[in-house]
């Protein structure tokens, strides 16, 4: 009697399993049938569909089955037809899932290129689920894409509030946060997206731009000079790098951060012309004019009337033929009043000339002499101005002030630029001798310094 009783327990947990078993493949069939019945445009379950389709092109459960189809096989077009509809019917079917059907019509819009419909759709599946991660994250994708940074971060923080391991929203959440110029805020998910990928060239750059603008300078200078071969990224990274070596004054190397930039390929025109102007601004402040001036005149050729490189030209070029202008205008004090000292011994080549004062001032240099010539002497104050400015009546009329204070007899105002109108009109009947540009070069090109 207990044999048979343990046959028939045996028996039954047999046909337990083989039931379970039979259930699972069923399941597995079924579920496979789904996957490949998009695909192969057939299948049990889509041939059902497109039959009760054919009779009602509104049966709600033949939509649906063929939407989730469509779905898995990521069919975006069919499935912004076939979600539209079931949204356009929903005000007649109350069993329609309006948050599942709005999202999977935003994501279809999204993948389509259909923004504005995407924004539509995607924006109502969140009011009707709020906890939606692809929700969520699709909307903030979408606000990404159409310019609305500050949207897409507010969407994006959800997502990951949702689902923090969700790799792919760092990505632009950390790119619009850059985009806003939040720098702060977008370096710990740029530092995420380079953990990620080490070989990501964009995020480094825009890590070291992020660094840049919170005072991280040090780190970032490292950076760019990194990149400065990436064939992608390195020409705005010699630039940037070059940039920061100006600003520390170290115009050796930002001229090699600019060379490094010109010698890559397919650099685009707009960022080449910026590297050969500033390398030709690096080459002026290091007084290096006929190099400044190659690089001018291949951007006055390539583009003419770019920035004031026409007007940097003709200054440079009528330099680079006067050393002595070149001083006048660009070397340091000690060799600015040495050259003033051989101006007005020139300037007075019949007579001679005693130094007994020189006062230097952050516009102007004044020297006070006597002069003494064979038909006359006097007591005369010069003053000389460095810039190229046009010089109104109100300095001409205190430098008058300054000649009767000092006692002078008479005065010489010298300026590389021009003076004014009312400026030569004051001076008429007055001791005062006003020298401008083409004047002050002809005494210039007279003077050897080394003489």
């Amino acid at each position: 009697m207990g044999f048979q009783i343990l046959i028939a327990v045996v028996v039954a947990a047999f046909l337990v399993v083989v039931i379970i078993l039979v259930r699972s493949l069923k399941h597995s069939s079924l579920k496979g049938s789904k996957k490949s019945a998009a695909k192969k445009g057939t299948g049990p379950l889509y041939k059902e569909a497109e039959k009760r389709l054919a009779k009602n092109p509104h049966d709600v459960e033949a939509l649906e089955t063929i939407g989730d189809l469509y779905f898995q096989d990521k069919n975006w077009e069919k499935i912004w037809n076939v979600y539209k509809t079931l949204y356009d019917i929903s005000s007649a079917h109350p069993e329609i899932n309006i948050a599942k059907t709005t999202l999977r019509m935003g994501i279809a819009a999204f993948n389509i290129d259909k923004k504005q419909e995407a924004l539509n759709a995607l924006m109502l599946s969140v009011r009707r689920d709020p906890e939606s991660f692809d929700g969520n994250y699709y909307l903030g994708r979408t606000f990404y894409d159409t310019g609305a940074f500050d949207k897409a971060v507010l969407c994006l923080k959800k997502a990951k509030l949702l689902k923090p391991e969700a790799g792919e929203v760092n990505k632009y959440l950390a790119f619009s946060l850059f985009k806003l110029q939040k720098y702060r805020d977008c370096l710990p998910y740029l530092k995420k997206l380079l953990e990620e990928d080490p070989n990501n060239k964009e995020v480094l750059f825009d890590m070291a731009i992020a660094m840049t603008e919170i005072g991280m300078g040090d780190k970032a200078i490292k950076v760019f000079m990194h990149l400065r071969p990436d064939p992608q990224f390195g020409a705005q990274a010699c630039v940037e790098a070059g940039k920061m070596h100006e600003r520390a004054r170290d115009y050796k190397a930002a001229i090699q951060d600019y060379l490094i930039g010109m010698k890559l390929e397919n650099v685009p025109e707009a960022t080449l012309l910026t590297i050969k102007y500033k390398c030709a601004n690096a080459y002026i402040q290091l007084k290096d004019i006929p190099s400044a001036l190659i690089y001018l005149k291949q951007i006055q050729a390539f583009k003419s009337g770019y920035k004031d490189v026409d007007t940097l030209v003709a200054r440079y070029s009528e330099l680079n033929q006067n050393k002595n202008l070149q001083t006048y205008l660009m070397a340091g004090t000690s060799d600015f009043v040495a050259l003033c000292r051989r101006f007005i011994t020139v300037y007075h080549s019949d007579g001679l000339v005693k130094v007994e004062d020189v006062q230097v001032a952050s516009e102007a240099v004044e020297i006070i002499c006597e002069v003494d010539s064979p038909k006359w002497s006097a007591k005369e104050l010069f003053r000389f101005y460095r810039n190229q400015n046009m010089i109104g009546d109100i300095y001409v009329r205190e430098f008058h002030s300054k000649i009767r204070d000092a006692k002078c007899d008479n005065g010489i105002c010298v300026t590389m630029g021009g003076f004014s109108e009312s400026c030569h009109k004051y001076c008429e009947g007055r001791p005062i001798d006003l020298l401008e540009k083409d004047e002050l070069s002809k005494y210039l090109k007279k003077i050897n310094m080394y003489g």
